[in-house]
């Protein structure tokens, strides 16, 4: 039997566009006799409180029955929220389900395990399933699962329990998963692992179809495999692109090599695709055409000019030089080299005359008060009015340039660098920032290399450093590592060989700016715990 993975990047809500590009793709996977789509590809995932709108479900059910209708002589398996039974007061429930589709027939498979993560909070609109069927096509029989059914369901790490175990009374030899699995730096060599416990537990075949595609903080990495029987990748679709690609089942049982063809690529080479990819379909998925970045000469900015100029084009990307009287020549040097670099077209306005006259109207009211932090973030705020006109009167949209480490503890102005309507690094350490910057320089210097290698600065008081006012980039980051992504306490941190002094500072500084962060643009998510929709933590707390 021939399969074909169709791992397409949908948009949420275009029904028009996302049916358009299923047919076509139904239609040219000649030979086949099943095309698998991802999970909820009809709409899009995930759609959220788009859920709770009747006309959004109903859009739904007509895009399934156009695609039914072009794709008649065709058979698939369809993701689609699917109304499946209303209660005595009339409550809508739905089903994430897998719809088969093929010449006027129609069979639901609901989605079981029903996930409650922060990032896609499953049970605030669908029904869990308790019904386990079989798609039997030319005598194979097909456990149909989708997403978290294929999870692990045990206390135990190591013992795979998930819905694949309740249904081998049902004697499938075909496993098919359709996914919308959320991309992190871990998760392509996770999946791959937990995948490959559930067919050797079984000794099943298994397809996996993945979404790819961005859809705003969220990314999908696509990776979409065929395992054969003995637990080894047989078929591999392309992380990051669209692919459809045929698989012969039959190949998957027979297999007696022990040689993936599933190839991970290291953890940068995953960061640095998805943020690309992640800046280009928030551009097109948004209508938007244009971005304007303030390049400074520092790496932060430097990280995002680069990546805004791989997903959008260069053409398509303007930046300012916003030099301060704190500016050093080589700032201004590193941000020219980097803007011809990329042939990417820059403008300077030197934004000292505009401090001085601010410095002198707020005169009358500071008096004779030192220069401090006021003055500093004034600066930050001018250069934040002056991308925001730009952005205003082009239509290019001003990305943010604020890495993880300052975001954590605050170490950013409200209203001034902080401003940007999507926030491209803001889920990326400095000190990954570093070796980003690096692996992009692994052919040629394309950033600066003065860029990566100066100390750190602000810029915005004689002689600035970061380290002026945090610990070393990489303490802080190890400590925030700890403290954010995997939950620990100061003492637990301290006991990992951490000095008590410096954890102390960096939790504090960390717990006492979340108010900043919850002002902030969406973050592309390349982390296991993303700031935003991940860590949600109460603004007023002791």
């Amino acid at each position: 039997m021939k399969i074909a993975l169709a791992q397409l990047n949908y948009c949420i809500g275009d029904f028009e566009g996302n049916t358009n590009k299923m047919i076509k793709s139904a239609l040219d996977a000649k030979g086949a006799d099943l095309v698998v789509f991802s999970e909820l590809s009809v709409c899009g995932y995930f759609p959220s409180d788009c859920l709770e709108y009747a006309d959004f479900i109903e859009k739904c059910q007509q895009a399934l029955g156009q695609i039914a209708v072009k794709c008649a002589e065709v058979p698939l398996l369809v993701g689609c929220p699917v109304l499946v039974e209303t209660d005595a007061n009339g409550e809508r429930r739905l089903a994430n389900a897998a719809v088969y589709l093929y010449k006027g027939e129609r069979k639901v498979f609901a989605k079981a395990r029903i996930g409650d993560n922060a990032l896609c909070d499953e049970r605030k609109y669908f029904k869990s399933s308790s019904d386990d069927g079989i798609l039997e096509l030319d005598g194979i029989r097909m456990a149909i699962t989708i997403g978290d059914d294929l999870c692990n369901w045990a206390e135990d790490p190591l013992l795979i329990e998930n819905r694949l175990d309740r249904m081998l009374n049902l004697h499938p030899n075909l496993v098919i998963n359709l996914a919308a699995s959320p991309f992190d730096y871990t998760m392509p060599l996770k999946r791959c692992n937990l995948l490959r416990k559930t067919v050797l537990k079984h000794e099943i075949p298994l397809l996996f179809v993945n979404q790819v595609g961005a859809q705003t903080h969220l990314i999908f990495d696509g990776g979409s495999m065929a395992y054969a029987s003995n637990g080894h990748v047989d078929y591999a679709l392309p992380f990051f692109s669209e692919a459809v690609e045929i698989i012969d089942t039959e190949s998957l049982y027979f297999r007696r090599t022990d040689t993936d063809r599933l190839v991970v690529p290291d953890k940068l080479a995953l960061i640095h695709d998805a943020l690309v990819l992640g800046v280009r379909d928030y551009f097109h998925k948004m209508n938007f055409r244009k971005a304007i970045i303030g390049l400074s000469g520092g790496l932060d900015s430097a990280l995002v000019t680069y990546i805004a100029a791989r997903a959008i084009g260069v053409e398509n990307v303007r930046v300012l030089l916003l030099p301060s009287q704190f500016s050093t020549d080589h700032s201004v040097s590193d941000a020219v080299a980097l803007a011809e670099n990329l042939h990417v077209p820059y403008d300077t306005i030197a934004i000292k005359p505009l401090f001085d006259s601010f410095s002198s109207a707020l005169k009358p009211v500071f008096g004779d008060r030192p220069f401090d932090v006021t003055e500093e973030n004034l600066q930050a705020r001018i250069r934040g009015i002056l991308l925001m006109a730009v952005s205003n009167k082009f239509g290019n949209i001003l990305l943010n340039t604020s890495n993880k480490s300052e975001a954590a503890v605050g170490y950013g102005t409200l209203y001034g660098d902080m401003c940007g309507g999507l926030s491209v690094i803001g889920d990326v350490y400095k000190s990954e920032a570093y070796a980003l910057a690096r692996y992009i320089n692994r052919e040629e210097e394309i950033i600066p290399w003065h860029t990566i290698e100066k100390a750190p600065s602000a810029e915005l008081r004689p002689d600035q450093k970061d380290s002026d006012s945090l610990p070393d980039y990489d303490v802080l980051d190890k400590i925030l590592y700890q403290y954010i992504e995997c939950a620990r306490s100061c003492e637990q941190i301290v006991a990992r060989g951490f000095e008590r002094a410096v954890v102390e500072r960096a939790v504090r500084m960390v717990n006492r700016n979340e108010f900043k962060r919850q002002q902030v643009a969406p973050i592309l998510r390349v982390s296991p715990r993303a700031f935003g929709n991940e860590r949600v933590m109460p603004v007023v707390a002791k």
